[in-house]
């Protein structure tokens, strides 16, 4: 009998969430495979081992991250609006792929050194091309403040965007979009009075 993909899919979301809550070090094949209500044998009828699991997690969503990304990169829009719609495709991917998130930011640094993982890498200096390329582009025509630190801006923006994968829960009151505008305004227009 050949494993369905839906079956597939069920079994790579509870490896995500499993991934996500204790490690990649701590997850085992058994681990995984109880929490998805099989035996761990049974889990290597899908899967040759908990590396190729974490592989597709991570695979698929940078994937659609880039798909997102490329499209918005593609459109040439002005510096703010790049920014703007770089930020709403980072919280629909939060939105879609939370525990592959928090995956990510806990365990790329040490897979990344794995050759299989190279594309961690890959993605991360293409990810930081992209942002940092969009904030020299909106300091030279004169869309951000000249005296902005185009790293440090960059580092702020990039983190305080992606630790919402930590709190984000999909279905909640706010959607992708809302807390993207919301984001957005305090990061663009600040949070204070103006007078």
């Amino acid at each position: 009998m050949t494993p369905t993909p839906e079956r597939r899919q069920e079994l790579l979301a509870t490896a995500a969430e499993v991934f996500a809550a204790h490690g990649y070090n701590a997850t085992t094949v058994r681990r995984i495979a109880d929490e998805a209500g099989m035996l761990a044998g049974s889990l290597y009828y899908h899967f040759d081992s908990k590396e190729s699991m974490i592989d597709e997690i991570l695979s698929t969503f940078l994937d659609e991250l880039w798909q997102g990304y490329d499209t918005v990169l593609a459109a040439r829009l002005g510096p703010r609006e790049t920014i703007e719609a770089l930020v709403t495709e980072s919280f629909r991917e939060i939105d879609r792929h939370r525990p592959a998130v928090a995956i990510y930011q806990k365990e790329s640094k040490h897979l990344a050194t794995q050759p299989r993982f190279a594309y961690l890498a890959d993605s991360q200096t293409k990810f930081e091309e992209a942002w940092l390329g969009t904030l020299e582009r909106g300091v030279a025509e004169g869309a951000f403040r000249d005296d902005l630190d185009i790293r440090l801006t960059y580092r702020f923006v990039r983190d305080t965007v992606w630790v919402a994968a930590s709190w984000y829960r999909p279905g909640g009151h706010h959607s992708p979009e809302e807390i993207a505008r919301q984001y957005l305004s305090m990061v663009l227009d600040g949070i204070a009075l103006r007078t």
